[in-house]
């Protein structure tokens, strides 16, 4: 059953557990971005572990695993982007629910850190959301965090429990390799960016600029002017995630006014909020390429908006962790970034 706003009131999937040297290994999936879920397991060599979740009339949600997880190794993927606060909550009672059904150990798979750009204080008293949310996962008993590509990479000091933190940034960049764009400059949308922003640019061998811009609220931004040389040439334009697409749309019109060609651009989460679907659409952009850690609304339009998978990242990610085995070996050789 759907609920009014497009979420799965009820979810019960089939079941497969994976073995390795006297242990298991199950994956289920909240409803936060469940077809992630289901590539991950298939790319493990199985199916999901079967747990029905449900949310009742009053909107409070109710979770039981059909699965035993007794001693097993639990990974739980959920992305709690929208809606924020029923999937970050879902998460919680799932993890507890495994720790109270006696798992061995919990991973906490989150494609898409919800709450992630609240890392600091920027004005006085304002909370640390992203440091709350790290602590809930550990009171409700996660083990072990697994995300991609967080606002921050210190958001891991967060945590008092091992994070892994996987990128999405070399099969990005690799895409637009491919594509054979000709001359390309790196664009970062801010200063913040700018680190992000230079690995993909040497890994295109390209050249890089900033954009320069105020944010007068939240929200809200206003592109200033370019810093770098983008005449006559191909701009990709990398950011970890896109909200309203406000600042990205203006900053890709300003780089058609400072002389580029074409404009292009790629991030890892597609949060795509207000209007962004509709201003990504009408704007000068060429391509957005996104990946899946976030579900795309089918209802608009997408026709300028690429989908790359990172189930396979994950899905190697979960397997090294659950055999013990190196984390850091998956971006050697090819994958290196950095």
């Amino acid at each position: 059953m759907i609920d009014e706003g497009g979420r799965l009131l009820t979810q019960s999937v089939g079941h497969h557990a994976f073995h390795g040297e006297g242990n298991r290994l199950l994956v289920f999936s909240g409803r936060g971005n469940p077809e992630l879920g289901a590539k991950i397991a298939a790319k493990l060599g199985g199916e999901l572990g079967r747990v029905q979740l449900t949310t009742f009339a009053d909107g409070e949600i109710y979770c039981k695993y059909e699965d035993s997880v007794r001693g097993a190794d639990v990974f739980l993927v959920q992305s709690t982007g929208r809606p924020v606060n029923e999937n970050l909550m879902e998460l919680l009672i799932m993890i507890q629910a495994a720790r109270l059904a006696s798992a061995k150990r919990i991973t906490a798979v989150i494609p898409y850190y919800g709450y992630c750009r609240q890392d600091k204080k920027s004005q006085p008293r304002e909370p640390i959301t992203a440091k709350l949310v790290a602590d809930l996962l550990q009171a409700a008993g996660a083990d072990r965090a697994l995300t991609m590509d967080l606002h921050a990479g210190q958001l891991q000091g967060f945590f008092d429990i091992p994070v892994d933190h996987m990128t999405a940034l070399p099969m990005l960049a690799d895409y637009f390799k491919f594509k054979n764009l000709g001359d390309i400059v790196v664009v970062s949308p801010d200063a913040g960016g700018v680190k992000t922003a230079k690995r993909c640019a040497e890994r295109l061998d390209a050249e890089l600029a900033i954009l320069s811009k105020v944010r007068p609220t939240h929200n809200q931004s206003k592109v200033l002017y370019v810093i770098g040389n983008v005449t006559g040439k191909t701009a990709v334009i990398v950011d970890d995630l896109i909200d309203t697409a406000g600042t990205l749309c203006n900053g890709a019109q300003a780089l058609i006014d400072q002389g580029a060609v074409a404009v292009y651009a790629a991030a890892t989460h597609a949060v795509l909020s207000d209007n962004a679907y509709e201003r990504i659409a009408q704007s000068v952009l060429e391509e957005v390429v996104v990946t899946d850690t976030v579900p795309l609304v089918s209802t608009d339009d997408t026709s300028k908006i690429t989908v790359l998978s990172i189930a396979s990242i994950l899905a190697d990610t979960i397997h090294n962790v659950f055999n013990q085995e190196s984390v850091s070996e998956l971006f050697h050789g090819e994958n290196q970034l950095f």
